[in-house]
């Protein structure tokens, strides 16, 4: 996994800060691979309950991380209860690393 260990307490600190202590975080994509170089943050999230405004709650959560980052790129797929499940959510659980 190409994350810092710093990089992953600020993921799952920002992530417990804003979505809640129960977020279950995934790194996946370019950046589970330590041959590859460079990539952007690729995050799945996921709550065991409703949350209202998801989609802000993910772009908050990106921005806040590509502050944190100086501009590396976040993008966070970010799933509750009312979300249907997707290929992108299995892809991210099967192949991602949980921090």
């Amino acid at each position: 996994m190409r994350l810092t260990e710093e990089q992953k307490h600020i993921i799952l600190d920002q992530t417990a800060d804003l979505i809640g202590p129960d977020a279950h975080v995934w790194l996946f994509g370019s950046r589970t691979d330590d041959q590859r170089k460079g990539g952007d943050i690729d995050l799945l999230v996921e709550v065991n309950r409703v949350l209202n405004d998801r989609v802000l709650l993910a772009a908050r959560l990106a921005a806040r991380l590509e502050y944190r980052f100086h501009g590396l790129p976040v993008d966070v797929v970010l799933k509750d209860q009312a979300t249907t499940n997707q290929p992108i959510h299995q892809i991210a659980r099967r192949m991602g690393v949980p921090l």
